[in-house]
């Protein structure tokens, strides 16, 4: 039995280099404010996020190489410290926004800056903070079971511009590659953006089966690099939920009882109006995408039920970890008190746990005294704080434990938010706090919980791209906190900026642009649909329990319930592109088996396939970063729409046609991967 060697990181423990300079965190923290007003209007838009660590990695090699002469712990910082204002953004948006929609105009209220601001600010802190005790845990000794995809791959990224030569020119051929993609498909919009087949609601076989993929780049490298075991759980999850839930759901239940519930979740304005989810007809009293309409009515629900199981369930396995952990830290303090610091090798310094205490005490304190949190008393809003402390170190460590599996880009945090969602109100109900006082409470809770949880899993990534490169942690948690500040401050002004109604629907008696067609806030609409029911006890909790016993049942056949939950929770649609890349990762790794090559993991790391799938995830979300601010503009928007050629392409092949031509592309894209993948010298694609 061979003895496991001890991790290296690229930059030895012994060496001094710079790394929390002025330069680092001011460029950082610029990166932030940009990549987080930019996920402010994805996500209000179409509930969609953006990982920025890898992008902003590349553009920091790029610009420190040529201007800036930063190393290469400076540009990790530089990913760290921005990184903070995409995950917060996304927090923000997936919720605050429902304040607009509680029963009480009253609450509309809470909807101003200065409150998004604190609620960011705090959400965004308790992630790092509650992150400090789990590093080691998490990071450190999980190192081989939790590949952390984005982290990994940005560190693979760091390593490759440090390095040059053929490692940085295969990252940035898959840069170049997903990026030339993203063009095509996203503003000449000649690939298909997400291909489909459905079976009709008609059909006596298989009715509303639906097999859809979102066949982008970023998918395809985080399928790689996640690999075929995981990926395949997870869209196991999907295949349940689209091909076995939806099809019988939509044969047994009637249309009228489906819209009736998008219309309780509100998804659909009424059973007289046509639209919402799956396009509901209320003069056929039918959908035009019946899978749709399930889905939004049945799926998600249970999807949160199994998530919400699944992560208890692996917090519940986790605990002996965590305990070692934390002992771990506290002896490490009291090493301190009779040794130098330096006697603690760098890459192990973390903040004191009394940083982590004394944090969290004042960030309880914050939210209790603070009179812009909601509160009609200092005890309501101390146990507001409370449950943000608890409910934080519950998620923070579900959430890192989700993103170590199928990175940030598939964190469900919307599900996560919605088990706090459901636990707060049912103790305000226990307490006999109900009606529409205290919906802002649980919406603050929840709002907080979403923050910390989506800023704990880029702080994950970003602590597991510092422990391949070999950064101080110490270092990273302060990056991450003034990311985290600034960040903040520019957000909550993006999002009362995009919120602002235009002149045309000021003079349709509209006074929010955030819950209209332009931004439809779905995730901020179903948080707020769920405090109501709750708190009005109208909530159907057998779709929860269906999810939870789901998660259950896959632990005792042995499979990890976690990824199969997400895979449930998640359109199939993400999950099946996904799942072609780590099939792809699957192909590589049998035909180097069939040739006797043995990889080790640090080869593996900076294998040729890595480093391509790498760049396909950076290309794409840088791409998607850009378009979304030139959409964002109403020139941008024109200029996008003259050159869309979906129409014309449509129009010549069929919809058929259109979407075999982008599967045909996607397959070429695989293909490219698969090239690069078992290769080991010489260029890529060479």
């Amino acid at each position: 039995m061979s003895t496991k060697k001890p991790f290296k990181p690229f930059v030895a423990p012994e060496t001094n280099m710079k790394e929390l300079t002025v330069k680092s965190i001011l460029v950082g923290s610029l990166f932030g404010i940009i990549f987080g007003a930019a996920t402010v209007y994805l996500a209000l838009k179409a509930g969609l996020t953006v990982s920025a660590s890898i992008p902003i990695a590349v553009i920091a090699i790029t610009l420190g190489r040529r201007f800036l002469k930063t190393t290469i712990l400076e540009n990790n910082i530089i990913q760290t410290t921005g990184s903070a204002g995409e995950s917060i953004a996304a927090g923000v948006a997936f919720t605050l926004p429902g304040f607009i929609f509680l029963s009480s105009p009253d609450s509309a209220a809470y909807f101003n800056y200065l409150t998004i601001l604190i609620l960011a600010i705090v959400g965004g802190l308790l992630g790092t903070l509650l992150m400090v005790p789990l590093r080691r845990a998490l990071i450190v000794n999980e190192h081989d079971n939790l590949p952390y995809p984005e982290g990994t791959a940005c560190g693979d990224v760091l390593k490759a511009g440090e390095k040059g030569g053929d490692f940085a020119k295969t990252a940035f051929w898959g840069l170049g590659v997903a990026f030339s993609y993203a063009l095509l498909q996203k503003v000449l919009h000649i690939i298909a953006e997400v291909p489909y087949y459905a079976t009709k609601q008609a059909n006596k076989f298989f009715p509303s089966a639906r097999v859809a993929g979102e066949i982008t780049p970023e998918y395809l490298g985080v399928g790689y690099i996640i690999g075929f075991r995981i990926a395949g759980v997870l869209v196991a999850g999907g295949v349940l939920s689209w091909l076995v839930f939806i099809p019988l759901l939509a044969s047994i239940v009637p249309a009228d009882t489906i819209a009736s519930q998008l219309v309780k979740l509100g998804y659909l304005k009424s059973l007289t109006t046509a639209g919402g989810q799956g396009n509901w007809d209320p003069a056929t009293h039918t959908f035009s995408n019946y899978a749709a309409a399930v889905y939004y009515a049945f799926i998600r629900q249970i999807g949160a039920g199994a998530v919400t199981a699944g992560g208890i369930i692996t917090l519940i396995k986790t605990i002996p970890t965590i305990i070692s952990s934390v002992k771990g830290s506290v002896a490490s303090i009291k090493e301190g008190r009779n040794s130098s610091a330096n006697s603690i090798l760098r890459t192990e310094r973390d903040l004191s746990l009394k940083v982590v205490g004394f944090g969290s005490l004042g960030l309880i304190a914050l939210i209790t005294f603070l009179p812009q949190i909601p509160g009609d008393s200092i005890i309501a809003r101390l146990l507001v704080g409370v449950l943000v402390v608890l409910f934080g170190a519950l998620f923070v460590t579900v959430s890192s434990r989700i993103v170590g599996l199928i990175g940030s880009s598939n964190n469900p945090i919307s599900g996560m938010t919605i088990a706090t969602v459901m636990g707060t109100s049912l103790i305000f109900l226990s307490v006999g706090w109900t009606g529409q006082s205290a919906e802002p409470l649980v919406l603050v809770v929840g709002g907080m919980i979403c923050i910390a949880a989506a800023n704990a899993g880029a702080t994950s990534q970003d602590l597991k791209s510092g422990y391949i490169v070999g950064a101080t942690p110490r270092n990273q948690q302060i990056a991450l906190f003034v990311g985290a500040i600034v960040s903040s401050i520019v957000i909550g002004l993006t999002v009362k900026f995009l919120d602002k109604p235009t002149t045309e629907m000021m003079a349709q008696g509209v006074q929010h642009a955030i819950g209209t067609d332009k931004y439809p806030a779905p995730q901020a609409t179903l948080m707020a649909t769920l405090i109501k029911g709750i708190l009005s006890q109208n909530l159907d909790w057998q779709y929860i329990f269906v999810g939870v016993f789901l998660s259950v049942v896959m632990e005792l056949c042995g499979i990890k319930s976690l990824s199969f939950a997400v895979g449930a929770y998640l359109p199939l649609s993400t999950t099946l592109p996904i799942f072609i890349g780590g099939a792809v990762r699957g192909l590589v790794e049998n035909k180097q088996k069939k040739a006797n090559i043995t990889v080790v993991a640090e080869e593996e790391e900076l294998g040729k396939g890595n480093l391509f799938a790498t760049g396909l995830v950076a290309g794409g979300a840088i791409a998607g970063v850009l378009i979304a601010f030139l959409s964002g503009t109403s020139a941008g928007e024109q200029f996008l729409n003259s050159v869309n050629l979906e129409g014309s392409l449509s129009g010549i092949a069929g919809e058929e046609g259109y979407f075999l031509l982008g599967a045909l592309f996607f397959a070429a894209m695989a293909f490219m991967l698969y090239r690069v993948g078992i290769k080991k010298d010489g260029p890529p694609l060479a």
